[in-house]
């Protein structure tokens, strides 16, 4: 477990927010903390990594996917994931799906091909 999962849990409890977090609210708050980070880039150009230059923009990005990274650390606290595991077992599957062999330096879905 991550020791940034424990200190969630400490934070939830004192401030007695355990009954807030149902699958779907707390399903929610990764949908509206990942909006509140396109929301950072949807006048932008979008093109470029040199925008983060801007320290403000950087702030404010870091900010949006520490949220996320919470709040996909709660759901998965709260559903029993294991969510390092998890992913590593999606990039097996992402692997096989997408085999290097077709899918090398294009941007074509893999039922496309």
């Amino acid at each position: 477990m991550f020791a940034l999962t424990k200190k969630i849990r400490v934070f939830i409890k004192e401030r007695d927010w355990d009954q807030f977090h149902s699958p779907r609210n707390v399903a929610a708050s990764i949908s509206v903390e990942s909006a509140e980070l396109l929301e950072l880039f949807q006048w932008s150009k979008g093109q470029s990594w040199n925008e983060f230059s801007d320290k403000h923009l950087r702030s404010k990005t870091e900010d949006e996917l520490a949220d996320i990274f919470i709040y996909l650390l709660r759901f998965a606290d709260l559903a029993g994931i294991d969510l390092e595991k998890a992913a590593f077992n999606k990039m097996e599957k992402n692997e096989k799906k997408y085999p290097i062999s077709k899918c090398k330096g294009s941007d074509k879905k893999y039922n496309d091909r």
